[in-house]
């Protein structure tokens, strides 16, 4: 006899169901004779599909990226693909796949700075597996200085660069730079860039200016905040996309105007305020995610998927030890 229940355990929603019942000897021989044969075919399975609604996932579970860091790519993915974490439902991981068209940038909301960082460390690293040697490039603002990033950067075949709050200028002046060669020569073979950015709300230059600049400061070319705003108007069908994390709806809408906003078309939720999460998908479903939970939307494709964000790898899983 079992239960049944697509209610997230709600009592009322609890399904009983039967099955057939075999005596101990029997079953066992049978399990004994459906193992003897998978080994003699070579049948590989994958394990048992558990619901651990109390615990962050773990990475080491998604075999798709095992596979992928175990065998180097030799062709250029279409849709290159962000590991997020495990479903709440029987399927494969969840992820966001970064295709070469507008609104192909992915947000990330929630207050704890460490569960950010591990969902921004995964994508850099399952992005990175996706592509052969040096068809990547990653440019990650980091104002936190800490080793995570280094770590994973010293392993990988990618090109990645690290950026504190004081680089940010010169590094916005080069994607400028590459913006504008790339509508120059649509044609030209070109590396994916990812420009990732852990905790938007401390980097103020990227937030936009509150007063006119001045006619004499032309010259002086583009600002960085007016940098970041083409890269998430015009990056995304040239292949350069961005994935950012920020805490909390009040800095999104000092950092990241209402249009711009509409370019974040895949967004992660962590659990925030009714308000937030509303502002946000168009409804509160956030509110009521728990400590292990987060929703995926994809204002795309019009889904909203709940998962279990995958937990901060170890030290070795991020050398690739």
């Amino acid at each position: 006899e079992g239960i049944y229940n697509d209610q997230a355990g709600a009592l009322a929603a609890n399904s009983p169901f039967q099955i057939v019942w075999l005596p101990e000897d029997e079953r066992d021989a049978l399990l004994d004779g459906v193992q003897q044969r998978a080994m003699r075919d070579s049948v590989s399975m994958p394990g048992p599909i558990i619901f651990e609604g109390n615990a962050p996932a773990d990475i080491l579970d998604n075999s798709e990226l095992k596979w992928a860091r175990e065998n180097p790519p030799t062709t250029t993915p279409v849709a290159p693909r962000a590991w997020l974490g495990a479903p709440n439902s029987i399927k494969g991981p969840t992820a966001a796949l970064f295709r070469r068209q507008s609104g192909s940038h992915l947000l990330a909301v929630g207050q704890s700075a460490e569960r950010t960082l591990s969902l921004l460390l995964i994508s850099v690293a399952s992005l990175a597996a996706e592509f052969p040697a040096g068809r990547a490039k990653f440019f990650i603002l980091d104002p936190h200085a800490g080793t995570a990033f280094k770590n994973l950067a010293s392993r990988l075949s990618q090109e990645i660069r690290i950026i504190g709050p004081s680089e940010v200028s010169s590094i916005m002046t080069e994607l400028a730079a590459e913006i504008h060669a790339r509508e120059s020569n649509p044609s030209a073979e070109a590396a994916e860039i990812f420009f990732i950015v852990h905790d938007l709300q401390r980097f103020k230059s990227l937030r936009p200016e509150d007063e006119f600049r001045f006619s004499n400061d032309e010259d002086a070319g583009p600002s960085s905040s007016q940098v970041f705003a083409a890269l998430l108007n015009e990056g995304g069908p040239s292949g350069i996309h961005v994935l950012a994390s920020i805490d909390t709806w009040n800095n999104i809408s000092r950092w990241i105007p209402r249009k711009l906003l509409a370019e974040f078309e895949m967004r992660v939720l962590f659990q925030m305020s009714s308000n937030d999460s509303s502002n946000l998908i168009d409804s509160p479903a956030a509110t009521s995610l728990g400590l292990h939970r987060a929703l995926f939307y994809n204002d795309n494709l019009g889904t909203l998927e709940t998962f279990r964000p995958y937990a901060m790898p170890d030290e070795s899983w991020l050398s690739l030890e």
